[in-house]
């Protein structure tokens, strides 16, 4: 019997420097690093601040929101206008090329009651 345990005793000696290869003790034995420390528990904070504090803090954002509604809106108004004004201006220009192309084939009073006529169905258009 106190040859197995020698044996066993001698066996176990030798086996600690053999662990595989070198790493830190706070490494992993696959030389990982463990795992951040454990999060702390969950404590919700909103019942920690005040209802009055929360309430003026909603009434500030939804200021906020009405504020860039409103500047989104007016920065929308003016892209409109500027595309109008583009437009009414391109519209100008074709008819008057269209005028002069009536003047170089036609008689410069003949264009202007064309011009005239045109003007007033226009309006009753409108």
């Amino acid at each position: 019997m106190s040859a197995r345990t020698m044996s066993t005793t001698t066996t176990t000696s030798a086996r600690p420097s053999s662990g595989g290869p070198k790493t830190a003790p706070s490494a992993r034995k696959n030389g990982q690093p463990p795992h951040p420390s454990a999060r702390p528990a969950f404590r919700p904070t909103a019942s920690l601040t005040p209802y009055s504090k929360r309430l003026a803090a909603r009434s500030a954002l939804t200021a906020t929101k009405a504020k860039e509604k409103e500047m989104k809106e007016a920065k929308e108004t003016a892209r409109v206008e500027r595309v109008a004004a583009i437009k009414d201006k391109r519209a100008r220009k074709a008819e008057r090329e269209r005028f002069e192309r009536m003047a170089e084939t036609m008689h410069r009073r003949r264009v202007e009651r064309v011009r005239r006529r045109e003007g007033r169905n226009r309006v009753l258009k409108s």
